[in-house]
């Protein structure tokens, strides 16, 4: 996806109103998206998994599906800090994977449960600090 404003020689400025629209004041919004595969054989496995789930929930994700959660983010570095923060936490068995998309990737994201459609989630209509 391109800026929201873009110099075009031939015409002059072109507005690319969906970007605009993704953005706040020119940033582009982003999505988290975090996917796990964590053992769960043991005892202790199942305690590291679930300090991780509870990790990614009270770092305001949502589950998407099992083993999949995601946060929206405002801008880049936001899910910079974010993502970082999920790798300090990986437990020591397992695999996690993140990955980063912009709004847009993220509202081209199509969603099949059975013979239903369902659209993506929205980002939400107002930032939480806390």
């Amino acid at each position: 996806m391109s800026d929201p404003v873009n110099v075009n020689s031939n015409q002059g400025f072109k507005v690319d109103r969906k970007a605009y629209r993704m953005s706040y004041g020119g940033v582009r919004n982003m999505w988290v998206v975090a996917m796990f595969d964590l053992p769960v054989e043991t005892k202790e496995m199942r305690s590291c998994y679930r300090k991780f789930r509870d990790f990614l929930l009270n770092d305001g994700f949502i589950m998407m599906q099992f083993s999949v959660y995601a946060r929206f983010c405002p801008n880049r570095e936001n899910a910079e800090i974010h993502s970082n923060r999920i790798e300090a936490k990986v437990p020591a068995d397992g695999q996690v994977r993140v990955i980063t998309l912009t709004e847009l990737q993220f509202q081209r994201m199509k969603i099949f449960s059975g013979n239903s459609r369902s659209e993506p989630e929205e980002a939400p209509n107002q930032l939480s600090f806390w």
